[in-house]
């Protein structure tokens, strides 16, 4: 019986394969491999000394009067803006967030664990352009956008639809947020992420998310994130906290994600940005806090070198390995969920640049233990752009993380030495019962690299990955359907966009 089982499940994922028919999404990861490691404890805690030593010395800028009165409630040292913040003081705040939470999605099957060993998987965000499907650079409209929350719904890696994967430019910026969460909402199931670029924006969001959910569920439950950015070096300014104000007060997850460009934003020392960025992110850990003691928040950082000849952000360095690898002590270190940037590439094209550099940086987020994933799926060109091809090439790749993040599998040892008995000396294992088992499960094989022979390839036109890429995220897209949603929701989120779009203006004075 359990051949047979997995005999039809073969063939019901070939059909799957045949038909352009969506996977289910993967699991989040729960992650089998030991933390990579490159600091000892007493490194460790030079690192959060120093960081202490940032806050309590040279303090931080809250440049928003509500956040002010805020840190003098909690009797900070505060003059004008600066905020200076004892370490033990900080560390009570700290302590305040919880450790792991949950984010709820539409389909409850797709709700995703975030903190401890668990990893969860985002695609890209913010690009204005996109790298299309006749691979022009161009603006990105709402179109594109939707299609990109398309192919987020049906990449079996993905466990976040995401956010802005692109900024659609053909809508009124006043009222783009709102278009972008129906999208999300209605294009995908998973959990998402929500506007934090003003206060009405994310309280918009918000609004949208208790029609979606219902009034009750969104008081009790977190279904969605919101990245909100430091401005390195040591500035919290008035809209990252107005959108943080929001969502802590409603109990939703937010990112404290500093915005490191390594060299230009902190000093040109590994360590010492880490220990920078470190006090900043910390800091907006604990201002949530006082928000609202227990809100759920993650931990985080954007990373890239910059060249110090020419002053471009690098991606896919040395460096940026290594401070993801420190990163993720001092997270554990606070019992922090965190977060890190997957598949980044400085590359204009779909090309070995982007792959090299891509790989170079994910891999050390697996091993460093990262909770969210951001960046996992189309992000070209520092982030300027979001590639189609980029996308379905890099969810693949996020499934090879998946498989290897899972770590050995020791179960079918046993069954696979009767193998080694059965064929013996000479032999070959092709046609044993274990093979015939396990043919299509034992060793993951992609879709979208080519292990055919130069004959066969070429026989069919020559196509390099970015071509093969462009054809599959096609055939994703013609097979895509929406997931259920209730038409009572549906229409009244459509009554509240049309709504708020008739009170808010055309163009940003």
């Amino acid at each position: 019986m359990t051949t047979r089982r997995t005999r039809n499940s073969g063939r019901a994922a070939r059909h799957r394969a045949r038909v352009g028919a969506p996977a289910p999404m993967l699991p989040p990861l729960v992650l089998a491999l030991p933390f990579y490691e490159v600091l000892d404890e007493e490194g460790v805690e030079r690192i959060h000394d120093a960081s202490m030593r940032i806050l309590e010395q040279v303090g931080i800028d809250f440049r928003d009067d509500e956040a002010i009165d805020y840190w003098k409630a909690a009797r900070a040292d505060v003059d004008g803006y600066r905020v200076r913040i004892d370490r033990a003081l900080l560390m009570e705040l700290v302590a305040k967030a919880p450790e792991t939470f949950t984010l709820a999605a539409r389909n409850p099957e797709r709700s995703v664990p975030i903190g401890g060993r668990h990893m969860a998987f985002v695609p890209t965000y913010g690009s204005p352009f996109v790298l299309d499907f006749d691979d022009r650079r161009r603006y990105g409209t709402l179109d594109d956008l939707h299609a990109f929350h398309k192919l987020a719904h049906l990449s079996p890696s993905m466990h976040l639809t995401g956010g802005i994967i692109c900024e659609p430019v053909d809508v009124a910026v006043p009222k783009r947020h709102l278009h972008v969460v129906y999208s999300l909402l209605r294009h995908s199931d998973k959990p998402f992420m929500g506007a934090t670029t003003a206060r009405e924006r994310a309280e918009d969001t918000v609004a949208m998310a208790r029609i979606a959910f219902g009034e009750d569920f969104i008081a009790n439950h977190t279904v969605l994130t919101g990245v909100l950015n430091c401005n390195s070096p040591l500035v919290w300014d008035a809209t990252m906290l107005d959108a943080l104000k929001v969502y802590a007060a409603n109990n939703q997850a937010v990112i404290a994600s500093p915005f490191v460009m390594a060299g230009a934003s902190t000093p040109a020392s590994s360590a010492a940005a880490v220990a920078q960025l470190n006090a900043e992110a910390l800091a907006g850990v604990a201002f949530a806090q006082l928000v609202r003691p227990g809100a759920p928040m993650i931990y985080g950082q954007f990373l890239a070198t910059v060249d110090m000849q020419s002053g471009a952000p690098m991606a896919g360095t040395p460096e940026i390995s290594l401070m993801n690898f420190m990163v993720g002590q001092l997270a554990r270190r606070y019992r922090l969920p965190w977060r890190s940037s997957g598949m980044t590439a400085g590359s204009k094209l779909m090309d070995a640049q982007a792959a090299y550099e891509s790989n170079m940086t994910m891999q050390s987020v697996l091993l460093a233990g990262a909770n969210y994933v951001f960046h996992a799926a189309g992000w070209l060109e520092g982030g300027l752009t979001a590639s189609f091809a980029k996308f379905v090439l890099d969810a693949e790749q996020m499934e090879m993380y998946h498989r290897l993040g899972r770590g050995v599998d020791l179960s079918d040892l046993e069954d696979a030495l009767d193998a080694v008995r059965e064929v013996g000396p000479g032999g070959h294992f092709l046609g044993t019962a274990h093979t015939l088992e396990k043919f299509e499960t034992a060793f993951f094989a992609p879709k979208l690299l080519d292990n055919r022979s130069f004959e066969q390839w070429t026989a069919e036109g020559a196509p390099d990955a970015n071509r093969r890429a462009l054809r599959r995220a096609g055939e994703m897209l013609r097979a895509y359907e929406p997931p259920p949603m209730d038409e009572a929701v549906d229409e009244a989120l459509r009554e509240y966009i049309a709504k708020r779009e008739a009170e808010l203006p055309e163009g940003v004075e």
